[in-house]
């Protein structure tokens, strides 16, 4: 007996958002996204009960708006688990251990989805008792416990009861969005968090002398009410590295003109239908193939190895110093100082003095981070590919199953796949490479509202994708026969 059949009555009984029968209407779908985003942005505000929140520290820090949490409120985790449980099962599928044929066998993707969600439920538990119960991440209220009467331990225990049912909650506000809304529920929450910090780097009113956000503090400058320093050289750079946030705002529309341009660029190779004359398509190989989607699986591989490092120095256990070094909570050397991607202008740009690192670690760190991210996303796409019906032989069999074929070719699904190698697998490596670069890019730039180089190009991304399929979906409205000849209904 294998191991599917030993696993089959565990896993083909998780609890699972029901499919819609038939054709869901557009509305209705843009209904369901929407009440799952006013749900999210409510439990983001929903904080834990018993947490010491003026003592709390978060763990993730920078990669926060690409885990799509809040610190300190039910949704602590964020999709963290859930990208996390992605990443063990793409290398897992990469490698070919699951034996799992989720393309045509019905039984492997009950399987596969019963899988995924056990271990989001395993990353729940491994990366919610290290932030409560180690450390000082998420500290109990001393006040709580003591009107409770059940203790440190007790109120800690509450905290990661909340966590986690957070973690859950989210895990199937993200099947709903999938199955009854548009788009995905992950990249919705990742554009609704970087959302609101682009939102707030651009219009938060501090006073005209403080942190304001870009438009007060330039009203503030136009108007005298910020003084500017005499010296030259000190103005420039605080127009364009200070409050003036210049250069990240050329980053910013650099970032979004980049990303458009790409998701544009493409090789469209022509379909005509093989009953209907006169009915012919095009079927579109784009630049960014894969989506950036599997860029997530990397940047948050990079947040748990942080993470793993920020346990280890706050555990019991210890840490040696050749494997990280620790300062106020921030990592200042060994082999984590070196792994940690760089996240803004501070972490490189020692030549105007934003940081007193060695030039040379710097330039170590990086080409680690160039390295990481174009191998990985490079890797991650293709693995993303194979595991979600967009390589060659599903794309083929989509393609033959729908009455197309590629003119001049014998309509065949082998024909059709020998085809479709010929740009598919270049392009998604290209693709993910590309999307890598960019990322390291726009972090090392910095961006309006402090938002993560990454979270913005997801972002970004993610935005224009939706607004593809939500075209798509309005097209289909319109002409329901299109439905049935794509595969949709």
């Amino acid at each position: 007996m294998g191991w599917k059949d030993a696993a089959e009555p565990v896993l083909s009984r998780m609890p699972a958002v029901a499919r819609p029968e038939g054709h869901v209407p557009f509305r209705r779908k843009l209904g369901w996204t929407g009440g799952i985003l006013v749900l999210y942005f409510f439990l983001t505000n929903v904080t834990l009960f018993g947490l010491d929140a003026a003592t709390a520290n978060d763990l993730f820090g920078q990669f926060r708006s690409i885990l799509a949490g809040q610190q300190g409120s039910v949704l602590q985790l964020g999709i963290g688990p859930i990208v996390t449980a992605s990443i063990v099962l793409q290398l897992l599928g990469g490698a070919d251990l699951l034996g799992l044929d989720t393309d045509n066998n019905p039984r492997d993707q009950v399987l596969y989805q019963g899988l995924q969600k056990l271990l989001v439920g395993v990353m729940i538990v491994l990366t919610g008792v290290p932030m409560v119960f180690a450390g000082n991440f998420l500290p109990a209220d001393q006040a709580v416990a003591t009107s409770l009467g059940i203790g440190t331990f007790g109120v800690r225990s509450l905290i990661f009861a909340q966590i986690a049912v957070g973690g859950v909650l989210i895990l199937f506000m993200d099947e709903i969005v999938s199955k009854w809304g548009v788009g995905s529920g992950v990249g919705l929450f990742i554009i609704a968090g970087v959302s609101q910090q682009l939102v707030g780097g651009l219009f938060s009113w501090q006073g005209l002398g403080g942190t304001s956000g870009l438009f007060p503090t330039w009203i503030g400058i136009v108007t005298g009410a910020v003084e500017l320093p005499a010296s030259p050289t000190d103005l420039l750079s605080t127009i364009f590295l200070g409050q003036g946030q210049l250069l990240a705002l050329i980053t910013t529309l650099l970032i979004f003109g980049i990303v458009v341009y790409a998701e544009s660029v493409r090789v469209e190779i022509p379909l005509s239908h093989a009953r209907v004359k006169g009915a012919r398509g095009r079927f579109p190989v784009k630049l960014i193939y894969a989506s950036v989607l599997p860029m997530i699986l990397v940047r948050a591989l990079q947040a748990n190895m942080q993470f793993l490092g920020r346990i280890l120095n706050n555990s019991w256990v210890g840490m040696p110093a050749w494997l990280g070094q620790y300062t106020s909570g921030q990592v200042t050397g060994g082999l984590f100082y070196y792994l940690a991607p760089i996240q803004s202008r501070s972490d490189w740009m020692w030549f105007l003095g934003l940081t007193s690192a060695d030039p040379l670690d710097i330039a170590i760190r990086v080409l680690i981070d160039l390295i990481f991210m174009i191998v990985g996303g490079a890797v991650f796409a293709i693995f993303w590919v194979e595991t979600t019906g967009m390589g060659p032989e599903s794309t083929a069999q989509q393609i033959q199953n729908s009455g197309m074929q590629i003119p001049g070719f014998r309509r065949n699904p082998q024909v059709i796949e020998k085809v479709m190698e010929r740009y598919i697998p270049q392009v998604t490596v290209i693709g993910g490479a590309l999307v890598g670069l960019l990322a390291v890019m726009a972090n090392m730039l910095g961006t309006i509202g402090a938002v993560s180089g990454t979270g913005l190009l997801l972002t970004v991304s993610i935005t224009y994708k939706l607004y593809e399929e939500i075209a798509e979906e309005q097209l289909m409205e319109m002409h329901p026969m299109m439905r049935n000849m794509f595969g949709s209904e």
